[in-house]
């Protein structure tokens, strides 16, 4: 591999560590342009949300994962109405698209991707997943902590429902979703197809690059097409109400602590009714599985 294709899948912080402002011969703006890194995010410290943001971060995370179909126009209105809150919907459209919220219908454009970056089709309309390894998924969602918030990104074998890895990180920077599918990818191969959604942490150079090394289709959902990805959507549903809600962790330690025990549950714990009443862990080895077949798109 040269010199440049390893540069290209590296995450955006490592590349930002390689820049040398004491280099003589080439330039800061000559190191971005090289590194196709922009260059306004070196002088931009990013400046945490203040309590009254987080407040209503959460409060949409709570109603966002009741009613996925909600827009900026109707949370405005439930946040003004329902909690009493005073925000417009500017506030409300930055906020939930700070947390990577777009409702599930076609509409305005809440999640804007990278326009640079290259999409690639839908790949699952119609076709029958009914083995592990065939399809693997990937999403992010946003975590509420008492203190602040965090993202989490998971990949999940769509057959089995099973989570094969996860990371959490206080930034969207895709570094964290590269290093969940290194880990999914070491430990149990590669699928024949890995779907996401359009966000710029899967459409990038530095997580493309894994998936055409390993020969693997990508498939990426549809604009406002959040049912193309149902079960990962699924996924944060359950996680939500069964540990992050009830839990309510203060710190991004004590949430990577949780999760830890958690996804342990949710695999090899945890019964599926969509699974025949299995756990999602059973269903991707093919014990106690016969001949079921689980996964239909």
């Amino acid at each position: 591999m040269s010199g440049l294709k390893k540069i290209a899948i590296l995450g955006y912080e490592e590349q930002k560590q390689m820049l040398n402002a004491g280099d003589k011969d080439l330039s800061i703006r000559k190191q971005c342009l090289l590194l196709s890194i922009p260059r306004a995010g070196l002088y931009y410290d990013k400046v945490p949300e203040n309590g009254y943001n987080i407040e209503l971060m959460n409060l949409i995370d709570e109603e966002f994962t009741r009613h996925p179909y909600m827009g900026v126009e109707s949370m405005t209105e439930y946040l003004r109405r329902d909690k009493r809150k005073h925000c417009g919907p500017k506030r409300v459209r930055r906020l939930m698209r700070q947390m990577g919220l777009m409702a599930i219908y076609p509409g305005r454009d809440t999640s804007i991707p990278n326009q640079e970056h290259k999409v690639y089709p839908y790949l699952l309309r119609g076709v029958t997943v009914d083995r592990p390894n065939q399809v693997w998924c990937s999403d992010i969602t946003y975590i509420r902590l008492n203190h602040g918030f965090a993202y989490l990104v998971a990949i999940m074998d769509w057959h089995s429902r099973s989570v094969l890895s996860w990371r959490l990180s206080n930034t969207l920077d895709s570094s964290f979703c590269c290093e969940a599918l290194d880990e999914a990818l070491r430990l149990y191969g590669a699928p024949e197809i890995f779907n996401s959604d359009q966000g710029c942490q899967f459409t990038c150079e530095a997580f493309i690059s894994r998936l055409k090394a390993k020969q693997i289709s990508i498939s990426m959902d549809g604009r406002g097409r959040a049912f193309d990805n149902i079960f990962i959507e699924r996924l944060w549903r359950t996680v939500k109400y069964q540990d992050i809600y009830i839990n309510g962790y203060e710190t991004m330690q004590e949430a990577q602590e949780g999760l830890t025990k958690y996804f342990p549950y949710y695999n090899r714990g945890r019964r599926h009714k969509s699974l025949g009443h299995l756990r999602p862990w059973d269903v991707y080895t093919g014990a106690n599985c016969g001949s079921a077949n689980f996964g239909c798109c």
